[in-house]
């Protein structure tokens, strides 16, 4: 059952990031949907998990991306297997804390991404870019966690009030 949630997780954040990659400007997207699923999987849920999900989701956006298979899918790989270990070995509970690990989760990864690329094909390391694509990143995951808190209380709360009602 958690596989299928991770899967359909994925799955989601690949359409809605090629559905509004064509409202990106100058090609580079603020947030990186896939690697923000990848991250929080690997917070939740561990290592071996994270290094899943940064499989599946890296290869599958390889695919839908064009370009090389298998560079997008390897950083994310790494990314998920490392954060999912930082988070089990240290307290990352707090939004600040959370919002430090996407960040620097993200800077990870354009360094595997860009430093795989360049020794395929020298370019440029786009810093600005990267730099607000793991500020948005970071504010996303964050804004996850506090939704994905609420939503369990919230369902406990509804299902209460319609308990109440039925006895009335």
């Amino acid at each position: 059952m958690k596989s299928a949630r991770v899967l359909a997780a994925i799955a989601g954040a690949l359409a809605l990031q090629t559905t509004l990659a064509r409202y990106s400007i100058g090609g580079d997207t603020a947030v990186d949907l896939v690697l923000v699923v990848v991250v929080y999987v690997a917070l939740a849920a561990g290592p071996v998990t994270g290094l899943l999900a940064g499989t599946a989701g890296g290869l599958a956006q390889d695919a839908l991306g064009g370009g090389l298979v298998g560079v997008g899918g390897l950083a994310k790989t790494l990314v998920g297997f490392l954060v999912g270990v930082v988070g089990a070995q240290f307290i990352v509970a707090q939004p600040l804390s959370r919002f430090v690990v996407f960040f620097v989760a993200t800077l990870l990864h354009a360094a595997c991404f860009y430093g795989l690329y360049a020794l395929i094909e020298p370019r440029g390391f786009p810093a600005v870019a990267v730099l607000t694509q793991a500020l948005g990143n970071g504010i996303v995951g964050v804004a996850a966690f506090q939704v994905a808190g609420m939503l369990p209380g919230l369902a406990v709360a509804r299902h209460r009030r319609q308990r109440f009602k039925r006895r009335s």
